[in-house]
């Protein structure tokens, strides 16, 4: 097999990258290790930055977005019992968008077969070569696919993969340096048949810990409460689930809804970065770059921003045979995946009780979120970080 560009992984990142680089008449074979259903139906990222939003609209994936989302134009922060509404619109001028990564993943599945795009699913990928060099055009992808070995030959290879894929680890030891922090705490999340019990989302600090009140749809809420990295768990029934979530959340005159839990679990979080994100003729993009604590909303929207530079670079190179996009990509990610990194790290620690935490500490976070809260610029900043940074 040949094409112009390998795309290892059909998540957010690989499927945008695909449709981007059609829309130049550029093509690509994308190669995901699972079934179709499987990454469709995988539990992630529900909010959608504004530009996030334009990009598909713009490009023609967004109807069914457009039709079903959920616009808001606000977050709420509660803490001591009391709400207090971040305007998006009044600050920025800007929204975000509730809808889930499942289905942005399904609308870009149906516009790349639909336009003829090779998309091979249960087709892993057990080795990449000839990458090194960035001024060749002779890079391959080994993979498998009902039992038979494979080799597409491409001129550019983008791992699009994910955390624990094979792209990043195919590069040379002591090529890339990594930063990462674990913390120590984890998300207990469910997703419930129950209409959520806030407008927007419902950001809370608790002498408890965190909880977040999130929705998929009008009649489905995804909730989350902070907990140990280390819990089990079987040893959260649905009825202790929903009285820690009565308890964090609560606020005088208002109360939350409850309904069958339809799907648990504890997901860990930790930040992580890799520099450079190219090596040759290979292109690292979303999660198999960085990661980020779920707290901010920000990964989903980092992999596509990713992407979007990465396609823009390489359409420049094929149009012109100018390098110059490509060879900044990494430099140009970074500037965008740091900020990103810093106002991630900074909603988690303003939000979520630390093992460290002394009475100084806690009272600091109430100030700080005191302060977020009164000043119309420390709001601002929230606001713009939140609806989303410029893609470049």
């Amino acid at each position: 097999m040949r094409t112009q560009v390998g795309i290892v992984g059909a998540g957010p990142a690989g499927l945008v990258l695909s449709h981007l680089l059609h829309r130049e008449g550029i093509d690509s074979v994308v190669l995901e290790a699972h079934t179709r259903e499987y990454v469709q139906e995988r539990v992630r990222a529900g909010v959608l930055e504004q530009n996030t939003v334009d990009l598909l609209s713009q490009t023609g994936v967004g109807a069914r977005m457009q039709h079903e989302g959920l616009v808001h134009h606000g977050i709420e922060l509660r803490f001591q019992g009391r709400g207090h509404r971040i305007d998006f619109r009044e600050l920025t001028g800007k929204a975000i968008t509730i809808y889930a990564q499942g289905e942005v993943v399904k609308d870009l599945i149906d516009a790349r077969l639909a336009a003829g795009g090779t998309l091979l699913f249960e087709a892993p990928v057990v080795s990449l070569h000839d990458f090194e060099n960035s001024s060749a055009n002779k890079s391959s992808i080994r993979f498998r696919k009902d039992g038979s070995s494979v080799e597409l030959g491409c001129d550019f290879i983008a791992g699009c993969d994910g955390f624990h894929g094979i792209s990043r680890t195919s590069i040379p030891a002591g090529a890339l340096t990594e930063y990462e922090r674990t913390y120590p705490f984890a998300w207990l999340g469910i997703l419930a048949e129950a209409p959520p019990a806030s407008e927007e989302l419902v950001y809370c600090y608790h002498d408890r810990g965190f909880a977040l009140l999130s929705m998929r749809s009008p009649k489905r809420s995804r909730l989350y409460l902070q907990c140990h990295p280390e819990e089990l768990i079987e040893n959260w029934p649905d009825e202790r689930i929903w009285q820690e979530l009565h308890t964090r959340l609560a606020r005088r005159g208002w109360s939350l809804t409850e309904g069958p839990v339809i799907q648990k679990g504890i997901t860990g979080m930790r930040s992580f970065v890799v520099e450079p994100l190219q090596y040759g003729r290979l292109f690292l993009a979303g999660d198999a770059a960085h990661i980020v604590p779920p707290t901010g909303a920000k990964g989903l929207n980092l992999a596509v921003a990713d992407v979007w530079v990465l396609a823009r670079a390489i359409a420049e190179f094929y149009r012109s045979g100018d390098r110059s996009l490509l060879d900044r990509y990494s430099e140009t990610c970074l500037r965008r995946v740091w900020k990103v990194q810093r106002f991630s790290w900074w909603m988690t620690s303003m939000l979520h009780r630390f093992d460290s935490d002394n009475p100084f500490d806690c009272r600091r976070q109430l100030g700080e979120l005191d302060y977020v809260t009164s000043s119309r610029a420390a709001s601002q900043s929230l606001a713009e970080n939140y609806v989303g940074l410029p893609m470049d």
